[in-house]
C-alpha cells in the first residue's frame, strides 16, 4: 500500500475521485492512500452520491483533511467495507489524541449533531476508490459541522497517523488471508 502526504494545499472538487488519480499526479501506481489538506467544494455534477444528488445537497467547507484510497480490484462491496474501516480507525486515532464524545454512524463521524466528516466509495473501470474527509474548520458549512480545529487536533500530525495505520490494516488483512490452511 503505497502512501503519500501532501505539503501543499489541494481543493476537492470531486475530480481527484478518479482513477489512476495518485499515479497520473505523484507517480504512486498500485493500491495507495494520498492525504492533503485544502477546501471542498463539490458541485452536484461531481458527486457521485445520487442520494445527495437527489436532495440538491452541495458539500463545501472552508478548509478539510482529505484522504483519497484506490484499490485496484473491482468489489464494490469490499471497498465500502474498507471506508467503513477507514473510519472507524480515524475514529480511534482522534480519541487516541484526546478528541472527546465522537460516534461513528455509518460511514461518518458526528459529536452530537456537529458532523465530522463526510465520506463516499465507489467504483472505476478499473479500480475503486475512497473519498473521506474531515472538516478542519467549521464554518460557513451547509449543514452543522464539527472540525478538527474545535477538537483541538493538528490535522497534520492525525494525517500521518491515519496513513500508517490504514496501510498497515490492508497489509495485516492481506497477511491473515496467507497463513491459514483450506478446510475440507
Amino acid at each position: 500500500m503505497l502512501k503519500k502526504y501532501l505539503d501543499q494545499p489541494l481543493t476537492y472538487d470531486g475530480r481527484q475521485l478518479s482513477s489512476l488519480w495518485a499515479y497520473r499526479n505523484f507517480g504512486l501506481q498500485g493500491d495507495s492512500i494520498v492525504a492533503f489538506r485544502g477546501p471542498c467544494r463539490v458541485e452536484l455534477t461531481e458527486m457521485v452520491d445520487l442520494e445527495d444528488v437527489r436532495a440538491g445537497d452541495h458539500i463545501y467547507s472552508e478548509e478539510m483533511l482529505h484522504f483519497i484510497i484506490e484499490h485496484f480490484d473491482l468489489d464494490l462491496e469490499k471497498t465500502v467495507i474498507r471506508q467503513r474501516l477507514l473510519v472507524a480507525t480515524i475514529g480511534e486515532a482522534l480519541a487516541e489524541v484526546g478528541a472527546k464524545g465522537l460516534v461513528r454512524r455509518g460511514d461518518d463521524l458526528y459529536q452530537g449533531q456537529g458532523k465530522l466528516s463526510v465520506s463516499i466509495a465507489t467504483l472505476s473501470p478499473v479500480s475503486t476508490l475512497i473519498h473521506t474527509g474531515l472538516n478542519i474548520s467549521s464554518r460557513n458549512t451547509p449543514v452543522q459541522t464539527v472540525g478538527l480545529a474545535d477538537l483541538g487536533v493538528d490535522p497534520d500530525r492525525l494525517a500521518g497517523i491515519i496513513l500508517d495505520r490504514y496501510s498497515l490494516e490492508v497489509e495485516s488483512i492481506r497477511g491473515a488471508r496467507c497463513k491459514v490452511r483450506g478446510v475440507p
